[in-house]
């Protein structure tokens, strides 16, 4: 199998000298960047098959990095920042991050989040049914081939993220979905603390669905989570 090839785009050089010696020892290949138009020059010249991206870098921010890559590549992003604002997590995962952590933070939980990342990339490359692709609930139709949901014809634009937690609903339709399991199966690890980000994104999910076409796809189950009934 050929090595990963992870870029670091992180401008405290100790901290990247440190996590270059650690993925190396995991076996990835590894490219580092010490400012963000570096680090973006070097997303898009080299065969990247992930990024660990700081946000606070000379030259574009990584925010501005990641709006970048994001404009013609899915490459999976991890963020990496001295903030812990919910805000500051949700602004990433809006922009397309894959991950968030916070400094300082344990080197085994990143790898192990490094490879929950790329498992979840090898399962969509797993080729399916056609019919098992698409899915359709009350006029909602989400199809995991072309990443697109529509509403009897009209489109539904959606972040990655959006995506990826309806997609869930939908799959396992009429069960209740805890937001332990949510943050598990969506964000792929659990964000301790912080399951009130599962109800930002119902939020965001509501207000371009079942607002807008006065709809009720999405049901609070209670002091236990959300569930999608089918009729």
């Amino acid at each position: 199998m050929d090595k990963k090839h992870i870029l670091i785009i992180e401008d405290e050089k100790n901290i990247a000298r440190f996590l270059e010696l650690e993925l190396t020892h995991e076996g990835y290949e590894i490219s580092i960047a010490y400012d963000g138009r570096q680090g973006l020059k070097m997303a898009f010249d080299e065969d990247v098959d992930l990024i660990i991206l700081d946000i606070m870098l000379p030259f574009l921010n990584g925010m501005q990095v990641l709006s970048k890559v994001r404009e013609t590549s899915d490459i999976p992003v991890i963020m990496l920042t001295a903030k812990d604002e919910l805000t500051d997590k949700i602004t990433g995962l809006d922009n397309g991050a894959d991950d968030y952590m916070t400094k300082p933070f344990a080197i085994e939980e990143l790898l192990a989040r490094i490879r929950v990342i790329f498992k979840r990339i090898e399962a969509l490359n797993i080729p399916k049914k056609q019919n098992e692709s698409v899915i359709s609930i009350k006029g909602v139709t989400l199809d995991v081939s072309s990443y697109t949901v529509r509403y009897k014809g009209d489109d539904i634009e959606l972040t990655k993220k959006e995506f990826e937690l309806l997609k869930y609903l939908m799959t396992n339709k009429n069960l209740v979905i805890t937001r332990d399991q949510i943050l598990e199966n969506v964000w792929g690890y659990e964000y301790i603390g912080d399951t009130n980000i599962v109800d930002v994104y119902i939020r965001y999910i509501r207000s371009k669905i079942d607002d807008k076409f006065s709809l009720k796809l999405i049901h609070t189950v209670r002091g236990v989570g959300y569930q999608i009934k089918e009729d």
